[in-house]
């Protein structure tokens, strides 16, 4: 049995309506609460419709908030959606692939997408947009290249935080993972990458970019073996969706 309230503490309790809103941080319900009995006076509203309507505004401004924080934590390099990206510019696109996959259910069945193409066909555009509507829908989204990802975890590694790094790239329902092939690895650096597509496998969704044809893969992980493991896994439950065409860089300097 919870003992009653002493008369010191009970004064030190918020007394009217303003500050009991403060205390709990409800800041939009005490912004609109009067507005909101004004016009529930005059709609004739329940207090249930009223405290509906007050704490719809709350909990629509704290997600809102949530949303803000997962962009954020996602680390994109910039904000990429595909309203801005130029599909008649590739001499071939698979646009209908991607379209869908604006609808993230391949999220909710922890599969991936595989971006296939030369350097500036619009790979990481492309990627980061479906990463950006993942995160706006509230869902855990980390964004890393590749070598910046293996420097983490071998620097983790050396100060014995590997596990908490492994955890960080693990986590995630959404890792995407950028310019896969632009430098090779050395063993320790393919064996953490193997390892971060392994823990993921089944259980989180993966977004790659690579320049490169799976053929070529043991040359970027100086290891045929590690390299058929890597690409099993991420295959077996991925979208492999190939760009073809010049550079979108190479066309705006021309510009």
């Amino acid at each position: 049995m919870i003992a009653p309230l002493t008369e010191p503490i009970r004064s030190c309790a918020p007394k009217n309506l303003d500050e009991i809103m403060d205390y709990l941080n409800l800041p939009v319900s005490l912004k609109n609460y009067t507005s909101i009995l004004d016009s529930a006076g005059k709609e004739n509203l329940s207090h249930k419709e009223f405290l509906v309507r007050l704490l719809s505004l709350e909990s629509c401004a704290k997600f809102e908030r949530q949303i803000q924080s997962r962009i954020i934590h996602a680390k994109f390099p910039q904000i990429k959606t595909l309203d801005t990206f130029d599909f008649n510019f590739p001499t071939s696109i698979p646009k209908q692939k991607i379209l869908s996959s604006l609808e993230l259910s391949f999220i909710d069945n922890a599969e991936g997408i595989v971006f296939f193409g030369p350097c500036g066909c619009g790979k990481t555009h492309l990627a980061n947009a479906i990463g950006y509507k993942a995160a706006s829908a509230g869902i855990k989204t980390l964004y890393t290249r590749a070598v910046d990802m293996i420097n983490h975890l071998i620097a983790s590694q050396a100060d014995h935080s590997l596990h908490r790094a492994m955890k960080f790239y693990s986590s995630p329902r959404l890792l995407v993972i950028d310019e896969v092939g632009y430098l090779p690895f050395d063993k320790q650096g393919s064996d953490h990458f193997f390892n971060v597509i392994s823990s993921r496998y089944e259980k989180g969704s993966v977004i790659l970019t690579t320049n490169r044809a799976f053929k070529d893969w043991g040359k970027i992980f100086h290891d045929n073996t590690v390299a058929s493991a890597i690409i099993d896994r991420l295959v077996h439950h991925s979208e492999v969706i190939k760009i073809e065409g010049p550079s979108y860089r190479v066309k705006d300097r021309k510009k």
